[in-house]
Protein backbone atom coordinates (compact mmCIF):
# COMPACT_ATOMS: atom_id res chain seq x y z
CA UNK A 1 0.00 0.00 0.00
CA UNK A 2 1.25 3.47 -0.63
CA UNK A 3 1.97 6.29 2.25
CA UNK A 4 -0.47 8.27 0.37
CA UNK A 5 -3.71 5.72 1.47
CA UNK A 6 -5.53 7.38 3.94
CA UNK A 7 -5.79 4.85 6.64
CA UNK A 8 -8.40 6.92 8.68
CA UNK A 9 -10.73 7.08 5.53
CA UNK A 10 -10.21 3.21 5.68
CA UNK A 11 -11.34 2.74 9.11
CA UNK A 12 -14.24 5.09 8.71
CA UNK A 13 -12.78 7.33 11.75
CA UNK A 14 -11.07 10.71 12.80
CA UNK A 15 -7.72 11.61 12.98
CA UNK A 16 -8.50 11.99 16.77
CA UNK A 17 -9.88 8.77 16.88
CA UNK A 18 -8.82 6.86 20.54
CA UNK A 19 -7.45 3.42 20.53
CA UNK A 20 -11.04 1.91 21.73
CA UNK A 21 -12.59 3.71 18.59
CA UNK A 22 -10.40 2.53 16.16
CA UNK A 23 -10.33 -1.04 17.47
CA UNK A 24 -14.36 -1.15 17.11
CA UNK A 25 -14.08 0.56 14.12
CA UNK A 26 -11.87 -2.50 12.65
CA UNK A 27 -13.81 -5.14 13.60
CA UNK A 28 -17.01 -4.30 12.05
CA UNK A 29 -15.68 -3.75 8.94
CA UNK A 30 -13.30 -7.38 9.52
CA UNK A 31 -16.96 -8.75 10.53
CA UNK A 32 -18.16 -7.40 6.26
CA UNK A 33 -15.03 -8.20 5.05
CA UNK A 34 -12.98 -11.48 6.00
CA UNK A 35 -12.82 -13.89 3.81
CA UNK A 36 -14.94 -16.26 5.53
CA UNK A 37 -17.87 -14.57 5.29
CA UNK A 38 -17.04 -12.50 2.15
CA UNK A 39 -15.37 -14.21 -0.90
CA UNK A 40 -15.89 -11.48 -3.36
CA UNK A 41 -12.15 -10.42 -4.36
CA UNK A 42 -13.19 -6.89 -3.97
CA UNK A 43 -14.10 -7.62 -0.65
CA UNK A 44 -11.11 -9.86 0.25
CA UNK A 45 -8.97 -6.71 -1.20
CA UNK A 46 -10.60 -4.52 0.37
CA UNK A 47 -10.18 -5.97 3.60
CA UNK A 48 -5.86 -6.24 3.45
CA UNK A 49 -6.23 -2.66 2.73
CA UNK A 50 -8.83 -2.45 6.18
CA UNK A 51 -6.12 -4.88 8.08
CA UNK A 52 -3.09 -2.63 6.84
CA UNK A 53 -4.59 0.46 8.19
CA UNK A 54 -5.53 -1.15 11.76
CA UNK A 55 -2.18 -2.70 11.74
CA UNK A 56 -0.37 1.20 11.82
CA UNK A 57 -3.52 3.22 13.16
CA UNK A 58 -3.25 0.38 16.57
CA UNK A 59 0.35 0.67 16.83
CA UNK A 60 1.79 4.48 18.59
CA UNK A 61 4.45 4.92 17.13
CA UNK A 62 3.80 3.39 13.06
CA UNK A 63 0.74 5.76 14.05
CA UNK A 64 2.82 8.23 14.69
CA UNK A 65 5.26 7.80 11.65
CA UNK A 66 2.00 7.86 9.56
CA UNK A 67 0.90 11.24 10.48
CA UNK A 68 4.08 12.81 10.09
CA UNK A 69 4.15 11.40 6.53
CA UNK A 70 6.66 8.67 7.12
CA UNK A 71 6.08 5.08 5.24
CA UNK A 72 5.45 2.81 8.36
CA UNK A 73 6.25 -0.61 6.82
CA UNK A 74 9.83 0.89 5.61
CA UNK A 75 12.45 -1.03 7.57
CA UNK A 76 15.13 1.69 7.22
CA UNK A 77 17.67 2.70 5.14
CA UNK A 78 17.84 5.65 2.67
CA UNK A 79 16.70 8.30 5.10
CA UNK A 80 13.52 6.54 6.11
CA UNK A 81 13.16 5.58 9.46
CA UNK A 82 15.42 2.66 10.88
CA UNK A 83 13.66 0.17 13.58
CA UNK A 84 16.05 1.29 15.91
CA UNK A 85 15.64 4.82 15.33
CA UNK A 86 14.27 6.82 18.39
CA UNK A 87 11.26 8.96 17.22
CA UNK A 88 10.62 10.70 20.27
CA UNK A 89 14.01 12.83 18.40
CA UNK A 90 11.82 13.72 15.93
CA UNK A 91 9.28 15.18 18.64
CA UNK A 92 12.02 17.01 19.96
CA UNK A 93 13.22 18.65 16.99
CA UNK A 94 10.26 19.78 15.99
CA UNK A 95 9.09 20.91 19.88
CA UNK A 96 11.72 22.37 21.32
CA UNK A 97 13.53 19.30 22.24
CA UNK A 98 16.89 20.21 20.48
CA UNK A 99 17.43 23.39 23.01
CA UNK A 100 19.26 23.37 25.48
CA UNK A 101 16.93 23.45 29.06
CA UNK A 102 19.78 23.89 31.50
CA UNK A 103 20.29 21.49 34.12
CA UNK A 104 18.06 20.80 36.82
CA UNK A 105 17.72 22.36 40.17
CA UNK A 106 18.96 19.74 42.91
CA UNK A 107 17.02 21.28 45.59
CA UNK A 108 13.66 20.56 45.07
CA UNK A 109 10.07 20.93 46.89
CA UNK A 110 8.93 18.33 49.18
CA UNK A 111 6.54 15.92 48.60
CA UNK A 112 3.00 16.08 50.29
CA UNK A 113 2.01 12.99 52.55
CA UNK A 114 -1.34 11.31 53.90
CA UNK A 115 -1.60 9.52 56.64
CA UNK A 116 -5.10 8.17 58.33
CA UNK A 117 -5.83 8.85 61.93
CA UNK A 118 -8.66 7.04 63.88
CA UNK A 119 -10.90 9.37 66.19
CA UNK A 120 -13.86 7.74 68.30
CA UNK A 121 -17.50 9.64 67.61
CA UNK A 122 -16.42 12.14 70.97
CA UNK A 123 -13.80 13.25 69.09
CA UNK A 124 -15.87 13.34 66.00
CA UNK A 125 -18.62 15.76 67.55
CA UNK A 126 -16.48 17.80 69.86
CA UNK A 127 -13.13 17.66 68.44
CA UNK A 128 -10.29 16.92 69.87
CA UNK A 129 -6.08 17.62 70.23
CA UNK A 130 -4.31 14.28 68.91
CA UNK A 131 -0.52 13.94 69.19
CA UNK A 132 0.30 11.18 66.47
CA UNK A 133 3.87 10.00 65.15
CA UNK A 134 5.17 10.66 61.76
CA UNK A 135 8.07 8.93 59.57
CA UNK A 136 9.20 11.61 57.06
CA UNK A 137 12.33 13.18 55.92
CA UNK A 138 14.36 16.65 57.40
CA UNK A 139 16.81 18.47 56.34
CA UNK A 140 20.25 16.72 57.57
CA UNK A 141 21.99 18.20 60.33
CA UNK A 142 25.24 17.07 59.25
CA UNK A 143 25.42 19.24 55.89
CA UNK A 144 22.48 21.16 56.61
CA UNK A 145 20.76 20.29 53.05
CA UNK A 146 23.75 20.68 50.96
CA UNK A 147 24.28 16.93 50.50
CA UNK A 148 28.45 17.25 50.87
CA UNK A 149 30.66 16.22 53.14
CA UNK A 150 31.97 18.96 55.70
CA UNK A 151 35.11 21.30 54.06
CA UNK A 152 33.82 19.97 50.34
CA UNK A 153 31.52 21.25 47.69
CA UNK A 154 29.61 20.43 44.32
CA UNK A 155 31.92 20.03 40.98
CA UNK A 156 30.89 20.71 37.73
CA UNK A 157 29.87 17.72 35.62
CA UNK A 158 32.89 17.08 33.15
CA UNK A 159 30.69 15.19 30.67
CA UNK A 160 28.04 17.72 30.15
CA UNK A 161 30.42 20.66 31.64
CA UNK A 162 27.73 21.65 33.58
CA UNK A 163 25.09 21.99 30.71
CA UNK A 164 22.67 19.30 32.58
CA UNK A 165 22.26 17.72 29.18
CA UNK A 166 23.88 15.87 25.77
CA UNK A 167 23.10 16.34 22.57
CA UNK A 168 22.96 13.63 19.86
CA UNK A 169 22.81 14.57 15.80
CA UNK A 170 21.38 11.49 14.09
CA UNK A 171 20.15 11.46 10.52
CA UNK A 172 16.31 10.85 9.56
CA UNK A 173 13.70 11.38 6.33
CA UNK A 174 14.06 15.41 7.56
CA UNK A 175 18.14 15.56 6.99
CA UNK A 176 19.61 16.39 10.55
CA UNK A 177 17.92 16.30 13.80
CA UNK A 178 19.51 17.41 16.73
CA UNK A 179 18.04 16.14 20.27
CA UNK A 180 18.90 16.79 23.96
CA UNK A 181 19.07 14.40 26.70
CA UNK A 182 19.64 14.69 30.44
CA UNK A 183 23.31 13.55 31.13
CA UNK A 184 23.75 10.10 32.36
CA UNK A 185 26.90 11.13 34.44
CA UNK A 186 24.91 13.73 36.66
CA UNK A 187 21.78 13.34 36.05
CA UNK A 188 20.91 16.22 34.37
CA UNK A 189 22.00 18.73 37.59
CA UNK A 190 24.87 19.76 35.70
CA UNK A 191 26.90 19.15 39.09
CA UNK A 192 28.47 15.87 40.69
CA UNK A 193 29.32 15.15 44.28
CA UNK A 194 32.80 13.71 44.78
CA UNK A 195 32.15 13.48 48.34
CA UNK A 196 28.82 13.21 49.60
CA UNK A 197 27.74 13.82 53.33
CA UNK A 198 28.28 10.49 55.35
CA UNK A 199 24.75 10.76 56.98
CA UNK A 200 22.08 11.74 53.87
CA UNK A 201 24.35 10.18 51.28
CA UNK A 202 24.26 13.31 49.03
CA UNK A 203 20.35 13.64 49.50
CA UNK A 204 20.47 16.83 51.70
CA UNK A 205 17.96 14.90 53.85
CA UNK A 206 17.32 11.95 56.32
CA UNK A 207 14.52 10.51 57.57
CA UNK A 208 13.14 10.27 60.94
CA UNK A 209 10.01 9.70 63.02
CA UNK A 210 8.98 13.26 64.77
CA UNK A 211 5.94 14.09 66.70
CA UNK A 212 3.15 16.16 65.42
CA UNK A 213 -0.06 17.87 67.69
CA UNK A 214 -3.31 17.49 65.41
CA UNK A 215 -6.38 19.85 66.01
CA UNK A 216 -9.77 17.81 64.74
CA UNK A 217 -12.47 20.13 64.57
CA UNK A 218 -16.12 19.03 65.89
CA UNK A 219 -17.72 17.67 63.44
CA UNK A 220 -15.41 15.49 60.95
CA UNK A 221 -16.79 12.47 59.23
CA UNK A 222 -14.21 9.46 57.98
CA UNK A 223 -13.03 11.38 54.67
CA UNK A 224 -12.43 14.57 55.99
CA UNK A 225 -8.73 15.51 55.38
CA UNK A 226 -7.07 18.36 57.35
CA UNK A 227 -4.00 20.27 55.83
CA UNK A 228 -0.81 20.52 58.11
CA UNK A 229 0.44 23.57 55.63
CA UNK A 230 4.43 22.79 55.31
CA UNK A 231 4.53 19.46 57.48
CA UNK A 232 5.37 16.90 54.94
CA UNK A 233 8.54 16.03 53.59
CA UNK A 234 11.79 18.05 53.31
CA UNK A 235 12.42 18.35 49.34
CA UNK A 236 15.61 17.29 47.70
CA UNK A 237 18.94 19.20 48.58
CA UNK A 238 16.96 20.09 51.69
CA UNK A 239 14.17 21.95 49.64
CA UNK A 240 10.63 23.25 50.87
CA UNK A 241 8.88 20.45 52.78
CA UNK A 242 5.07 19.43 51.26
CA UNK A 243 2.18 19.21 53.27
CA UNK A 244 0.83 16.78 55.53
CA UNK A 245 -2.81 15.63 55.40
CA UNK A 246 -4.21 13.95 58.10
CA UNK A 247 -7.70 11.91 56.60
CA UNK A 248 -10.23 11.10 59.43
CA UNK A 249 -11.05 7.81 59.90
CA UNK A 250 -14.46 7.75 62.48
CA UNK A 251 -14.77 4.08 64.59
CA UNK A 252 -18.26 2.89 64.55
CA UNK A 253 -20.04 3.32 68.38
CA UNK A 254 -21.65 0.62 70.13
CA UNK A 255 -24.75 2.39 70.57
CA UNK A 256 -25.14 4.92 67.64
CA UNK A 257 -25.05 5.27 64.28
CA UNK A 258 -24.08 8.14 62.01
CA UNK A 259 -26.09 9.06 59.00
CA UNK A 260 -24.48 12.54 58.01
CA UNK A 261 -24.88 14.57 60.81
CA UNK A 262 -27.64 12.92 62.45
CA UNK A 263 -27.15 10.22 65.23
CA UNK A 264 -29.59 7.10 65.40
CA UNK A 265 -30.13 4.62 68.21
CA UNK A 266 -32.87 1.81 68.54
CA UNK A 267 -33.99 1.23 72.47
CA UNK A 268 -36.03 -1.55 73.47
CA UNK A 269 -39.51 -1.43 74.44
CA UNK A 270 -41.66 -4.17 76.03
CA UNK A 271 -45.32 -4.47 74.57
CA UNK A 272 -46.65 -3.85 78.26
CA UNK A 273 -45.15 -0.09 78.34
CA UNK A 274 -45.58 0.75 74.85
CA UNK A 275 -49.28 0.42 75.99
CA UNK A 276 -49.18 2.38 79.06
CA UNK A 277 -46.36 4.40 78.28
CA UNK A 278 -42.90 4.96 80.37
CA UNK A 279 -39.89 7.02 80.95
CA UNK A 280 -36.85 5.84 80.84
CA UNK A 281 -32.67 7.68 81.05
CA UNK A 282 -30.78 7.81 77.49
CA UNK A 283 -26.84 8.30 77.96
CA UNK A 284 -26.47 10.32 75.04
CA UNK A 285 -23.08 11.95 73.85
CA UNK A 286 -23.91 14.98 75.97
CA UNK A 287 -25.01 13.58 78.93
CA UNK A 288 -28.43 11.54 80.13
CA UNK A 289 -31.78 12.47 78.67
CA UNK A 290 -34.76 11.82 79.70
CA UNK A 291 -37.02 10.14 77.18
CA UNK A 292 -40.62 10.15 77.75
CA UNK A 293 -42.56 7.29 75.49
CA UNK A 294 -46.73 7.81 75.17
CA UNK A 295 -49.12 5.80 76.21
CA UNK A 296 -49.91 3.66 73.06
CA UNK A 297 -46.40 3.73 71.13
CA UNK A 298 -46.61 1.54 68.06
CA UNK A 299 -43.94 -0.60 66.32
CA UNK A 300 -41.00 1.28 64.50
CA UNK A 301 -42.07 4.84 66.27
CA UNK A 302 -39.15 7.72 66.49
CA UNK A 303 -38.39 9.91 69.15
CA UNK A 304 -36.40 13.11 67.75
CA UNK A 305 -33.76 14.99 70.46
CA UNK A 306 -33.25 18.02 68.50
CA UNK A 307 -29.52 19.72 68.60
CA UNK A 308 -28.24 16.19 70.29
CA UNK A 309 -26.63 15.16 67.07
CA UNK A 310 -23.36 15.74 65.34
CA UNK A 311 -22.17 19.66 64.89
CA UNK A 312 -22.18 20.90 61.40
CA UNK A 313 -18.36 21.18 60.03
CA UNK A 314 -19.32 23.76 57.29
CA UNK A 315 -22.43 25.58 59.07
CA UNK A 316 -23.86 26.35 62.35
CA UNK A 317 -25.82 23.91 64.57
CA UNK A 318 -26.00 20.90 65.18
CA UNK A 319 -27.69 17.61 63.54
CA UNK A 320 -30.95 15.48 65.87
CA UNK A 321 -30.45 12.29 67.78
CA UNK A 322 -33.47 9.81 66.49
CA UNK A 323 -34.14 7.30 69.08
CA UNK A 324 -35.82 4.64 67.67
CA UNK A 325 -38.49 2.26 69.29
CA UNK A 326 -38.42 -1.22 68.94
CA UNK A 327 -41.35 -2.84 70.72
CA UNK A 328 -40.98 -6.32 71.65
CA UNK A 329 -43.45 -8.72 71.97
CA UNK A 330 -42.96 -11.20 74.81
CA UNK A 331 -42.88 -15.39 73.40
CA UNK A 332 -42.73 -17.09 76.40
CA UNK A 333 -45.50 -16.84 79.14
CA UNK A 334 -46.20 -17.83 82.46
CA UNK A 335 -49.68 -19.70 82.30
CA UNK A 336 -50.94 -16.73 84.95
CA UNK A 337 -49.48 -14.40 82.60
CA UNK A 338 -51.34 -16.23 79.61
CA UNK A 339 -54.72 -15.53 81.28
CA UNK A 340 -54.34 -11.87 81.88
CA UNK A 341 -53.98 -11.42 78.36
CA UNK A 342 -56.60 -13.82 77.38
CA UNK A 343 -58.94 -11.46 79.23
CA UNK A 344 -57.45 -8.24 77.95
CA UNK A 345 -58.32 -9.70 74.50
CA UNK A 346 -61.55 -10.38 75.52
CA UNK A 347 -62.42 -7.47 77.10
CA UNK A 348 -60.92 -5.37 73.77
CA UNK A 349 -62.76 -7.44 71.53
CA UNK A 350 -59.31 -8.85 69.91
CA UNK A 351 -59.58 -12.50 70.02
CA UNK A 352 -58.11 -12.78 66.79
CA UNK A 353 -56.71 -11.24 63.86
CA UNK A 354 -58.26 -9.12 60.86
CA UNK A 355 -57.40 -8.27 57.15
CA UNK A 356 -57.20 -4.28 56.92
CA UNK A 357 -58.19 -2.62 53.78
CA UNK A 358 -55.50 0.23 52.35
CA UNK A 359 -58.18 2.94 53.23
CA UNK A 360 -58.07 1.85 56.99
CA UNK A 361 -54.32 1.62 56.74
CA UNK A 362 -54.48 5.18 55.22
CA UNK A 363 -56.11 6.41 58.11
CA UNK A 364 -54.03 4.57 60.38
CA UNK A 365 -50.47 5.58 58.71
CA UNK A 366 -50.12 1.83 58.81
CA UNK A 367 -47.79 -0.80 55.96
CA UNK A 368 -49.71 0.25 53.19
CA UNK A 369 -49.32 4.21 53.97
CA UNK A 370 -45.63 3.98 54.58
CA UNK A 371 -44.97 1.79 51.43
CA UNK A 372 -46.72 3.95 49.44
CA UNK A 373 -44.80 7.26 51.75
CA UNK A 374 -41.76 5.57 50.71
CA UNK A 375 -42.23 5.46 47.10
CA UNK A 376 -44.18 8.97 46.75
CA UNK A 377 -41.20 10.83 48.81
CA UNK A 378 -43.62 11.95 51.29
Amino acid sequence: MSVATDYYALLGVTREAGPDEIKRAYRRLARELHPDVNSDPVAVDRFKEVTAAYEVLSDPEKRQMYDLGGDPFHAGGGGGFGASFDFGDIMDAFFGGGQSRGPRPRVRRGQDALIRLQVDLAEAIFGAEREIQVDTAVVCTACEGAGTAPDTQVATCPMCKGRGEIQNVQRSFLGQVMTSRPCPQCQGFGTTIPHPCVECSGEGRVRTRTSLTVSIPPGVDTGTRIQLAGRGEVGPGGGEPGDLFVEIVQMPHPVFERRGDDLHCVVEVPMTSAALGTSMVLETVDGEEQVHIAAGTQPQAVITLRGRGVPRLRGSGRGDLHVHLDVRTPTRLTARQEELLRELATDRGEEGAQLRTQEQSEESGGFFSRLRGAFSGR
